[in-house]
């Protein structure tokens, strides 16, 4: 007696797909018939799966999509080509920051701080010179509405001043793995010293270490953060940029960002059916796309994933 296994490899991975024992009948090959005198042979009914999707289209500069819990990588796309990364380089900066300080360690916004803000055009958290809000507060004014005021108070602060800090992210991104990752300051803009560079994959990377600190992960899924007005600090309410906390059952957040040379980028990721999906888009050309893209995504790594573990 003896028996045939017929084996399909599924991207990567092997699946078994029916097992036929032979008592003397002849094996049948494609393309050929049994002899005559034998008696037909009977064939095992193989069911054959449906073509998968094809992966959304990207217009990003740069793309990557990976399952951290299975570590399937869904797609890659220059995704270790060094390019700006705009404010996505605050995610660093909430990094070093929380290793530095306590939540509630209380700073005084300068007027320097504001008016680093407002000299580049960047996006702000309307924070007025005089201030006092704890760092717990400023961490949400620079992942939420994306701050560089409150990314200069910090920096300012825990470096002591902007060329210390940076020095502390950029032996953050060594100590982290992030190879292809240089900071020239805490916000992304391009003054000063350019803004430094990044790329998908180590965004992709430090994304996943964000995500496994409680306070960070914890900050960076907020849609809404409220302060409320003392005597120290006016009120302020802030609004998380990510529209896909609004949008994406799931959804961890990450972090938009946007100049000119970078062009519309996001880190992204969610919780699906057991899996952790994290995505970076760099150099969209258009602000509302990359959400699209991003929820777009995220629904076909789901797809993918439940194709994977699904029984045939």
């Amino acid at each position: 007696m003896s028996s045939a296994t017929m084996i399909r490899m599924h991207n990567g991975g092997i699946r078994l797909l029916a097992c036929a024992v032979l008592t003397g009948a002849t094996l049948l090959v494609s393309g050929f018939a049994p002899p005559a005198h034998s008696a037909p042979a009977r064939r095992t009914p193989v069911h054959t799966p449906a073509p998968e999707p094809a992966a959304p289209t990207v217009h990003a500069r740069a793309a990557y999509l990976v399952d951290t819990t299975t570590g399937t990588v869904h797609l890659s796309r220059r995704a270790t080509e060094r390019v700006p990364i705009a404010s996505l380089t605050k995610i660093m900066t909430a990094y070093v920051v929380l290793r530095e300080a306590r939540l509630s360690d209380v700073v005084t916004v300068k007027k320097l701080d504001v008016r680093h803000a407002r000299r580049n055009d960047a996006t702000h958290a309307s924070l007025r010179a005089g201030e006092r809000l704890t760092v717990r507060d400023l961490l949400h004014g620079v992942m939420l509405p994306s701050g560089a005021d409150a990314t200069h108070a910090l920096a300012r602060v825990y470096g002591p001043g902007q060329a210390r800090f940076v020095a502390k992210m950029n032996a953050a991104a060594r100590s982290l793995g992030l190879e292809d990752t240089r900071y020239s300051n805490a916000d992304g803009l391009p003054k000063p010293r350019g803004g430094g560079y990044s790329t998908a994959f180590d965004q992709a990377k430090l994304a996943d270490v964000v995500l496994r600190d409680r306070v960070l992960s914890a900050i960076a899924a907020e849609d809404r953060y409220t302060v409320r007005k003392t005597r120290v600090h006016r009120a302020h309410a802030w609004t998380n940029t990510n529209k896909l906390l609004r949008r994406v059952p799931g959804t961890l957040g990450i972090k938009t960002g946007y100049t000119r040379a970078a062009g519309y980028c996001l880190s992204f990721a969610a919780d699906r059916d057991g899996h952790r999906l994290i995505g970076v888009l760099l150099g969209d050309p258009r602000p509302e796309r990359r959400f699209r893209t991003a929820e777009r995504l995220l629904e076909w790594a789901s797809a993918q994933a439940a194709a994977y573990t699904g029984d045939f």
